[in-house]
């Protein structure tokens, strides 16, 4: 079965040319080409759609609100495709239901695998996505309200702040003062407790407050 893409790009160049780019893979069906996000957002509303890339920058209707109405209106996952990694839009894609933010010039294999991926379940941030947002205004004691502080020891919810700054399993360490070893305890506690299965998957919960079980 082929993973069903649309892709919404008020340029037409980059829209024709991903679609290029993905009918390339034999994983893909690109169904639909559109200009905004509104013309995203209905068309996932009235057609089977697994995977709706959106650029972040549209008019009518930009990619972050697209995202909100098709994460809760429709099955698609909504993910950003764009040249734009502001820490504002980054984080409302996220907090909007956006399972990926990837950008554009990130080769085709990754955005392959990342859609797949998506597709499979996961949320994907890249590296370079993620270190945008470590020093973000979510500081731990606003982000940690948006979850249940209740299922974690204050060690775990400690670390869980320093993922999503975007801290190593060394700088953890070094931060708290313990092993390394101890630390990928601590997230493999972590880990157990959410159903997540990556450290990307903390952050973002950790951020939104939501576990990504995959819908």
């Amino acid at each position: 079965m082929k993973i069903n893409v649309i892709i919404a790009d008020d340029n037409s160049f980059i829209r024709e040319g991903m679609k290029i780019i993905l009918h390339t893979y034999e994983e893909f069906t690109v169904s639909a080409t559109l200009e905004n996000g509104l013309e995203a957002a209905e068309y996932c509303k009235n057609n089977p759609v697994d995977i709706a890339l959106l650029d972040v920058r549209m008019p009518v209707m930009n990619g972050v609100e697209a995202a909100k109405r098709i994460a809760e209106e429709t099955d698609t996952k909504p993910m950003i495709l764009t040249t734009f990694d502001d820490d504002e839009y980054i984080l409302e894609a996220i907090k909007n239901g956006a399972k990926g933010y990837l950008l554009k010039n990130t080769e085709p294999e990754r955005i392959r695998d990342a859609i797949k991926s998506v597709f499979n379940g996961h949320s994907i941030l890249q590296d370079t996505v993620l270190d945008k947002i470590k020093d973000s205004l979510f500081r731990p004691a606003e982000a940690a309200h948006q979850i249940d502080e209740s299922q974690f020891t204050e060690r775990e919810l400690s670390i869980m702040s320093l993922i999503a700054k975007g801290f190593s399993n060394r700088e953890i360490s070094k931060q708290l003062f313990i092993s390394e070893g101890t630390t990928a305890n601590y997230i493999s506690s972590i880990l157990g407790k959410t159903g997540l299965e990556h450290r990307t998957q903390i952050a973002i919960y950790y951020i939104t407050g939501k576990v990504d079980n995959g819908r």
